[in-house]
């Protein structure tokens, strides 16, 4: 299974980055550490480019990732999505129309739980799961939550991107650029 068609979803951490997305045949991809002064004028251009950008509010510099900067984001932003840790940005992102990623980290059986239990609260469209790259835990949440899920973090090689869709993952967020043309 991966997301429409796309097994990476490139991640984007600059514009030299995004150029080098922008010549490859991906639809969708995230941005990474923005500067809010950045935002309008990125997203009209991947908008040009009939690219579909979830952007990670977390990790706006100048903006603090609240249910406020949400707001603020899917009314002067409009990004294709919004991926957060957060469950009141998440919330509030899905309340204005945009679609949502709760991005979770799983480091042991209590993060796990807890991850479970905000998922239920904020039912966001898709899960990101950090680090992708744990199969089991992968599998568990796929079936615990019935939410597609991303895969990310500390995926390098594409024996481990094969092995997280198998294991139920619908794409792999990632920066590296060798993956993302070993995929396109």
């Amino acid at each position: 299974m991966s997301f429409k068609g796309q097994k990476i979803l490139p991640a984007i951490r600059s514009m030299k980055d995004f150029d080098k997305m922008l010549k490859t045949q991906y639809e969708y991809g995230v941005f990474l550490d923005m500067h809010i002064g950045m935002l309008k004028s990125v997203f009209d251009y991947a908008r040009q480019n009939n690219r579909k950008m979830f952007l990670h509010a977390d990790l706006i510099h100048g903006l603090s990732s609240d249910e406020y900067a949400a707001e603020f984001l899917a009314q002067y932003v409009k990004p294709y999505g919004i991926i957060s840790t957060k469950g009141n940005v998440i919330m509030k992102a899905k309340q204005k129309g945009i679609f949502t990623v709760q991005r979770v980290f799983i480091i042991d059986s209590s993060a796990l739980e807890r991850s479970i239990k905000l998922i239920s609260k904020t039912n966001p469209d898709y899960i990101e799961l950090l680090p992708g790259v744990v199969p089991k835990t992968i599998s568990e949440m796929y079936e615990r939550t019935g939410k597609s899920i991303f895969a990310g973090g500390l995926i390098d090689h594409p024996e481990e991107v094969e092995q997280a869709l198998n294991a139920g993952a619908s794409a792999i967020t990632t920066s590296d650029k060798s993956l993302w043309k070993h995929y396109s």
